[in-house]
Formats: C-alpha cells, structure tokens, sequence
C-alpha cells in the first residue's frame, strides 16, 4: 500500500512537535536535579543549666541569716560555660523587686556577686541568663536570706534567737534550746555579758551577738586540776560547773552583799538539802557553815545574798543534782 507523502510528513512533524513539547517539560526538571540540595538549618545554641547557692551566711535550722549591714555571697555556676557569658541577678526584698545586677561567668562557668544587706527583711535573688549566639535563656534557682537586726531581748523569737541560743550552748552557758528569748535565755545572756567584762544587761547587742556566734567569750576555768568542782568569780558575779578542766555550765549568779561577803577559799560540800527550807533556800549545797549553792527567787545582777551564791530556782535542780558530797567549792575575787 502505497501512503500519500503529505500524509507521511504530517505524522512525522507531529511526533516531532510532540518530543519538543516533552523534552521542555522535562528539561527543568534535569536542570534542578543538578543543583546542590539547600545548607541545613543551624542548630538552636544548648540550654544551659544555672547553679547557685549563698555564701557567708549563718543557718539556723533550714533558714539562711546574716546580721544587717554585713554583705553575703552568691557563688554559682552555668553549664555548659563560656567565657564572657553574663547572668542576671534580679533582687527582692519581701516580694518587692529592688534591682538587677550582673555578674560575669568566668571560662569555668562559675560567677559570684557580694549582696549588701542595708536593711531588715528576706532577700530573695534568682539568677537568669538572656539568649545569646552561643547559650539559649536559662532561669536559675532562687536563693534566700533572712536579714536580721544585730539585737534581741525579752519576747524576740526566731532565727536569730536559735542562733544565740546554740552558740551559748557551744560556749557552755545554761541556755533553752526553744528559738524563744525567755528569762532562761536572758540570763545566760547576763553570764555571757558577765564573763566578758561587758555591761551588765538582759539584751543580746551587736556586740554579744557577734562574740557569741564567732565561738569566743567562753568562761575559762581558773582550776582545772580540781576535777569536779565548783567555781564561782565573785569579781564577776558567775558561778561555773567543771569536771576535769572542761566547763559543763556557766551561770548568772548573786554572791554576798558588801555587809554580809561570800567566804573566799576552797572548801567540800559537806550537806544537800531538797526542796525549800524556812529562808527560801531551794535545793541547797552547803559548802562552809550555813553557806550554800541554792536556788532563790531574787537572783539580781550585783552581789545581794548573804554570802550564799544564790541562782534562778529554774536553775536551782540541775545544780543540785551536778554537785556530790565532796566535790570542792572554790570561789575567789
């Protein structure tokens, strides 16, 4: 069979027609297979972690304290660190923000920043950290500190009278344990004031407070060789339970009036008597004729007695019962 040209030809330029379409369509597709695939997206800088902990402070029981007008630290450290790096530090002062200060990170990733404590109220201080190219933001722990004023007395409770307290009770003086700043504290306090050539005052000042909690103003014992004795400073008006040269207890005490003067010498008890006799004696160790240890409800800051060594009845049967038959009674100017 014989086709006719024309017919031929335009089959052939309509296959043709039909290739050059496909090949455009096709031809951007080779062009894209051939560029390289886009950069992958950066990866968001690490989270760092903050750390952070005061220094300087005092504890007392699951609180932090610091005296007023004396600074505290704030060491922390951030993880991972890089040198340069800056925290936020932002202060509160009973809920209320007060400032924001900076602190550098060193190339270990540890900071640290002195906090002032002009004024009396909980300091509140939590570090944060902005974002950066290098560190994502990150929020630290919050720290807190009790700012209490250097004074206490009769009716005070709380951190800084648990604080008084376990330091006289380190320097052994007779003192409650109960965070209360009750007549048993006030009188430890009177010792303490007593020992130290201070006033002589039922407050706790700057000056006690500081003493008491840097462990010094202890009474020393003026014979240690005496094993379990008694020893009580007429100059200084305290009276001080010793064994074996180590001070047991430490009391406030009123020894003879300028009329009627507590003998001076070393002398052995020689009769104990409970309870409360016809003069108002309680719990009484006599150590020379009627003279004795005892108890008595007026126990005033100057020598008053008669030439006992009188002490606060509340103390009266802790003494009694510390003191034997025998034990040596040394009192001295």
């Amino acid at each position: 069979m014989n086709l006719d040209p024309a017919i031929i030809g335009g089959f052939t330029s309509r296959r043709a027609a039909a290739l050059a379409v496909a090949l455009a369509l096709l031809a951007p597709a080779a062009a894209g297979a051939q560029e390289p695939p886009p950069p992958p997206a950066p990866a968001p800088p690490p989270i760092p972690k903050i750390t952070m902990v005061a220094k300087d402070v005092l504890r007392a029981g699951g609180e932090q304290v610091v005296l007023r007008r004396r600074t505290f630290s704030l060491v922390g450290a951030m993880t991972p660190a890089v040198a340069g790096q800056r925290v936020q530090l932002a202060v509160h002062r009973d809920g209320k923000r007060v400032r924001t200060v900076r602190a550098r990170v060193a190339a270990d990733g540890t900071f640290s920043r002195r906090v002032p404590t002009s004024r009396v109220g909980r300091i509140s201080v939590r570090a944060r950290h902005e974002a950066t190219p290098e560190l994502g933001a990150a929020r630290g722990p919050k720290v807190s500190v009790e700012v209490v004023a250097a004074w206490a007395s009769g009716g005070a409770s709380g951190p800084l009278v648990r604080l008084l307290q376990r330091g006289l009770a380190k320097l052994h003086y007779a003192v409650p344990r109960n965070g209360s700043y009750d007549a048993g504290t006030a009188r430890a306090v009177m010792a303490f004031r007593k020992v130290n050539r201070m006033a002589w005052r039922y407050y706790a000042d700057r000056r006690v407070i500081s003493n008491v909690l840097a462990g010094k103003g202890a009474f020393k014992p003026r014979h240690p060789e005496a094993g379990h004795h008694v020893e009580a400073d007429i100059s200084r008006q305290v009276l001080a339970l010793i064994d074996g040269g180590v001070v047991v207890a430490t009391y406030h005490t009123s020894t003879g009036a300028p009329a009627t003067p507590t003998i001076i010498g070393s002398f052995r008890v020689y009769l104990k008597t409970r309870g409360t006799n016809a003069k108002g004696m309680v719990h009484s160790s006599y150590f020379i004729r009627g003279y004795a240890i005892h108890g008595y409800v007026d126990v005033p800051a100057f020598n008053a007695s008669h030439g006992c060594l009188r002490v606060s009845i509340a103390d009266s049967w802790r003494i009694y019962k510390w003191i034997r038959h025998g034990d040596r009674v040394i009192t001295y100017p």
